[in-house]
């Protein structure tokens, strides 16, 4: 498929856009945040993520660097 239509046509066909934006934001989760969760049970880890993934979501809304396609 790539011969034929090119990258972004496959991009496109495959998700590979979303799965990326996916991978870039658990990356960020991570960083910020850290890559375990300190609660024992689950009522405990699912509020834990709640306030981590409402708190990431507010520092990106602040500002996120603008990208342009340059082809």
């Amino acid at each position: 498929m790539n011969a034929d239509h090119g990258r972004i046509a496959w991009q496109k066909a495959t998700g590979y856009g979303q799965r990326s934006r996916v991978e870039a934001q658990i990356g960020r989760y991570k960083q910020v945040i850290g890559p375990a969760l300190r609660g024992r049970n689950m009522e405990s880890q699912t509020t834990e993520t709640l306030i981590a993934v409402k708190a990431l979501n507010r520092m990106t809304d602040l500002g996120r660097a603008a990208y342009e396609r340059v082809i």
